[in-house]
Formats: structure tokens, sequence, C-alpha cells
């Protein structure tokens, strides 16, 4: 079997990600899985799944749809290719709530004062 060109890869930050991931259904999890696998092995990510949140200072959004459901894993890029995966959730109306972007560039802040 051949290995995949990666052209980005993802990483999770301390257990913000994963405790929402683990309670989704099977169903739900394939897909993010999914989702993630072609946002690292596609040169170019199209906004359905991967867009930059207007007005932050370099916060992206993994976007993830599972029949009706959508659901949105907030993201930063470190050193390019990184990808590190913040809060996520499921987004019930049209507009991303503050609070969800809020949290998500607190997480990104610590993050980067984590590595210095």
């Amino acid at each position: 079997m051949s290995k995949k060109l990666k052209h980005r890869n993802i990483i999770f930050y301390k257990n913000y990600f994963s405790e929402f991931f683990i309670t989704q259904t099977d169903k739900v999890k394939n897909k993010i899985i999914w989702t993630f696998e072609l946002i690292e092995e596609i040169p170019r990510v199209p906004e359905t799944y991967l867009k930059h949140i207007e007005n932050t200072d370099g916060l992206y959004e993994i976007r993830v749809q599972s029949g009706k459901n959508i659901y949105r894993i907030f993201c930063f890029f470190d050193k390019g290719k990184l990808i590190v995966l913040a809060n996520a959730f499921y987004k019930k109306t049209q507009k991303t709530p503050k609070k969800e972007i809020k949290k998500a560039l607190k997480i990104k802040e610590e993050y980067y004062n984590e590595k210095k």
C-alpha cells in the first residue's frame, strides 16, 4: 500500500477536541476522520471543509456535515503545515456562537504561550 503524501498534519492540543469527539456517534466520528484525512492530503482545501473565521487572527473552522447535522472544529496553523485542533461544537444556528470563537482564541493563545 502506498503512503499518501500529506500536505498538512493535524494534531490534538490537550483534550479540548477529544472530549467532544468521544461523545459523538460512530457515523459522526467517521465523517470527522474522513474530513481530517481530506484536509491533510489535498493541496488546496475547499472552504466547504476548512474556512478562515472572519475578523480573527488566524482562526479557522473545520466544517463537518453528517446528514442534516453540522459540526464545527476550530483550529489554527503552527509553522504552516501543522494544524492544531481547539474546541468543537454541534452547530444549531446559522451564526457561529461568539462564545465558541472566544474559547477557541483563548486555546490558541494558551498554545502559543506554552510554546514560549
